[in-house]
């Protein structure tokens, strides 16, 4: 069996296998780097401004976000991104809470440096700043168009998005993509003892709920996402240019 990233590379604890797009533009796994590039010119010839809003994330900084939100220093919402109140939360409900919108430190897909979060800067309201909301995203959203663009378009560049409807797990992020060839073949190898390796002595708040739960975490939070399709897979074979839009991170 060939394993893509190794056990740190899928927890976010190692950047060996990324590079840092040009002008600042994020860091992603070697592989998706050029593929993304592809994706931003194609949608740029379409009239878009496709723009990565967050790409690799680290374990540690992954785990400051987690911790911010168990803490209420970052907003904590319901399904519906309205927020919630802490002080009426038992520990299990505000890890559910979590999970619904951020990952677990070791187990968020960003750590592969295969996931985009992005959008349309040309169809950002005057006066705002950049947000993911579904509501941006939906037929009256400003980013209404580039929904459907990436339905259309996305998978012939290799990018799915694995967070495409509500199956129990992570709410639906019409703005995440993923790069399948990559992401396809990792998932099956973050397994619930491998991100247990990777927790092992992090000062990660819930520690007991996360601890108890992991198996039921794994299920429902990890490998609970979309198929790529076929289109997205088979997009390993072309030889995507990255030169000289990345270098290594």
């Amino acid at each position: 069996m060939i394993h893509v990233l190794d056990p740190e590379q899928l927890t976010g604890r190692v950047r060996t296998h990324l590079v840092e797009l040009a002008g600042g533009d994020g860091t992603l796994h070697r592989d998706a780097a050029g593929a993304f590039l592809a994706l931003q010119q194609a949608a740029a010839r379409d009239g878009f401004a496709l723009t990565a809003l967050s790409t690799f994330r680290d374990f540690d900084r992954q785990l400051r976000i987690w911790n911010e939100k168990f803490r209420g220093g970052r907003p904590l919402l319901d399904h519906e991104s309205r927020p919630l109140d802490l002080s009426q939360m038992s520990d299990e409900a505000i890890v559910r809470a979590i999970l619904r919108w951020s990952a677990l430190p070791g187990a968020s897909r960003h750590h592969w440096g295969t996931e985009i979060d992005v959008i349309d800067r040309c169809a950002l309201p005057a006066g705002t700043s950049a947000r993911l909301l579904p509501a941006d995203f939906a037929p009256t959203g400003p980013f209404s168009r580039l929904d459907a663009w990436l339905e259309e378009h996305a998978g012939r560049f290799g990018f799915f998005r694995p967070y495409d409807c509500d199956r129990g797990g992570v709410q639906p992020e019409p703005w995440h993509l993923s790069y399948a060839p990559i992401a396809h073949a990792a998932l099956p190898d973050l397994t619930p003892e491998v991100l247990a390796g990777a927790l092992a002595g992090a000062a990660i708040e819930g520690a007991a709920v996360i601890g108890r739960e992991l198996q039921a975490i794994h299920a429902r939070y990890i490998c609970a996402i979309a198929h790529p399709g076929e289109l997205a897979l088979a997009a390993a074979r072309i030889p995507w240019e990255i030169s000289p839009a990345a270098r290594p991170s």
